[in-house]
């Protein structure tokens, strides 16, 4: 498992004391799985079921967690958005929806540079909360191996919650107005959810009288995932099946790998490899049909049903050009993979104010792309992978809110990538249900 090691990884701190990593680890392999290899094998049937064109994946959450929001409202928010986005999908666009959320692991960033520079001042970039601190002085930007192992409890801590929401009643689909009640009065996606939760609640007051009332219908399966960045972290939570004896990591459900991580031959790659999880991989617009042939063979050597999931993050502009000939190739070869359409990191920007932003009608016209390029090749678009959050920051422009450059300021709260907040959220449910709705 640990043949990584001899390898190049890529976007690793240089942690300063090589004596504590070992000591932080150690007590990191100690700890009990955070998820349960049995989970993530459900996961893999419900991935294949994608595959063959029969569900839809939703993945969405911050685009970095931090340490601070490990509050019971921060993650019962993002939670909600997610519960409201799936109930608009599944209804609008009659397509059961695998909920995959970006929570309790995702706490590391990559960074394009090593240090930033303010004033004249050089220090370590910050890389997440599971590295260092956000604040720019020395002592915060020091890299602390120690801070995966706040990881862990903070992820822990969430994912507690998490289930208690979705098997304790919460995410009973009989709450679906409930979910809504903040938000109505003041959102034109609000009020769009809310007439579409009337018709739920009539289909189901329907099926109550004719002696209908699903189980299913009082919780949901909901899955964990992050990308799988901190190798020495992911390394020191995987565990051995006691029913299979193959190696899991128990830190999510769903792990995957980034554009700026997926050299074929370095070390991120090498570690997937090795792990029976359903797994991912960000593929950008340079990635030439051939790669994606070549990262099959390495990562799914056997074409197992769900195991691999092609993430794929072009931009607006580019990807009717570029996704096609992957596909094609992909197809070519007689093997289904998930496609899941990442319409955020191709699309940043810097607004005027300095504010790193992007704008919502190019998430959505690269969500339009991917859609119309599977149409076009008959294939089956398989999900969204959005960052966003279900509290009213303003760090996207655009949306039914109109948010301007004026107004990122007001909410600006994201410690590395803009998100989508609630309304913008909804507002995508809403489109891609139309879209998907089109393809069938």
């Amino acid at each position: 498992m640990d043949t990584w090691r001899k390898l190049t990884a890529k976007q690793q701190p240089s942690w300063p004391d090589a004596g504590e990593l070992t000591r932080a680890a150690a007590e990191l392999r100690s700890y009990p799985p955070l998820v349960f290899a049995g989970e993530c094998d459900l996961l893999k049937e419900r991935i294949a079921a994608v595959a063959r064109g029969e569900a839809f994946i939703l993945q969405g959450g911050d685009c970095a967690e931090t340490f601070d929001a490990v509050t019971a409202d921060a993650i019962r928010n993002k939670l909600k958005t997610l519960l409201q986005m799936a109930a608009v999908l599944t209804y609008a666009a009659s397509v059961p929806v695998v909920k995959i959320g970006r929570i309790a692991g995702q706490y590391g960033k990559p960074r394009s540079k090593d240090t930033e520079t303010r004033d004249g001042v050089t220090l370590p970039a910050y890389r997440g909360d599971s590295v260092n601190g956000f604040e720019f002085t020395p002592d915060a930007r020091i890299p602390d191996p120690w801070r995966m192992v706040r990881m862990y409890h903070s992820s822990a801590a969430t994912l507690n919650l998490v289930r208690a929401f979705t098997t304790g009643g919460y995410a009973d689909l009989r709450q679906v107005h409930a979910w809504n009640q903040d938000f109505v009065a003041s959102s034109p996606a609000g009020e769009r959810y809310e007439v579409l939760a009337g018709e739920i609640e009539r289909a189901l007051r329907f099926m109550e009288a004719c002696g209908t009332d699903p189980e299913e219908l009082r919780s949901v399966e909901f899955f964990s995932s992050h990308e799988g960045l901190l190798l020495e972290y992911e390394s020191a939570l995987t565990r051995i099946d006691s029913r299979t004896r193959e190696p899991y990591n128990t830190s999510a459900h769903f792990v995957w790998i980034g554009e700026r991580t997926r050299d074929l031959d370095g070390a991120h790659v090498d570690y997937f490899s090795k792990i029976r999880n359903p797994i991912g991989i960000k593929l950008g617009p340079t990635t030439s049909p051939d790669a994606a042939i070549s990262y099959l063979d390495k990562l799914d050597p056997h074409r197992e049903p769900g195991r691999l999931t092609f993430v794929v993050r072009m931009g607006a502009g580019v990807v009717r050009d570029k996704l096609p000939a992957l596909i094609e190739k992909v197809t070519s070869e007689g093997h289904q993979v998930a496609w899941i359409c990442d319409p955020m990191h191709g699309n940043t920007f810097e607004a005027p104010s300095g504010h790193k932003t992007r704008r919502f009608d190019d998430v959505l016209d690269e969500v339009k792309g991917f859609f119309e390029v599977h149409r076009g090749l008959g294939s089956h678009p398989g999900g969204i992978h959005v960052e966003l959050t279900g509290d009213d920051v303003t760090e996207c422009v655009g949306g039914g809110d109109e948010i301007v450059f004026d107004d990122l300021g007001t909410r600006y709260e994201s410690a590395c990538d803009p998100r989508l907040n609630r309304s913008q959220s909804l507002d995508l449910a809403f489109l891609v249900a139309e879209m998907y709705r089109e393809t069938r």
